[in-house]
């Protein structure tokens, strides 16, 4: 969870012709499967995508995000680039201890992630619907383990099958005391 603090600023009241002070708020924001769902709902496409979101799209996810009871709506007009950009790196946080390591054939995935895929992704490894609360980028990790783990053991190679039996060989010499 990310805790936002909107500071205090002093704007213009077009309508009034004076300026006036707005208050302190702080906003506790989720960055997870529910409020990425939300936000797909309202703008009919996929959030994780290489397209850059426009200021309105991102301000809105940042509203999606809150769970903040009931925030004054105009909260979300005093944000700044300096708020939005902690909340990008909260997005961009791995929010878990798992690496991964590159595989040696990288295969470029054409396929669109939403998040009724992601939701898919959960059935298909039984991980339990709270966790749709988690950071998203840690329930990702817990799929992407569940499709490594779920995966057949790789056969090995003649090279490698080759060297395990030489290994296993020296290993027999050793323990007899013997040539060959």
């Amino acid at each position: 969870m990310l805790k936002l603090i909107i500071p205090s600023r002093e704007l213009f009241d077009d309508q009034k012709q004076e300026f006036v002070h707005s208050k302190e708020y702080e906003l506790q924001l989720e960055h997870s499967l529910v409020s990425l769902s939300k936000w797909e709902s309202k703008w009919h496409k996929p959030f994780i995508s290489s397209k850059d979101k426009t200021p309105e799209e991102t301000i809105d996810y940042i509203r999606c995000m809150t769970i903040t009871q009931n925030p004054d709506p105009s909260v979300y007009f005093l944000i700044r680039q300096k708020e939005i950009d902690l909340v990008a790196d909260y997005i961009d946080a791995p929010m878990t201890a798992t690496t991964f390591s590159k595989p040696k054939e990288t295969k470029t995935n054409k396929e669109v992630i939403t998040a009724e895929l992601i939701y898919y992704w959960m059935i298909a490894f039984t991980i339990p619907f709270e966790c749709q609360k988690w950071h998203l980028n840690r329930l990702l990790t817990l799929i992407n383990v569940c499709s490594i783990k779920n995966q057949p053991p790789k056969k090995m190679s003649r090279k490698e099958a080759a060297k395990q039996q030489r290994a296993l060989n020296d290993a027999r010499r050793a323990k007899l005391n013997t040539n060959g």
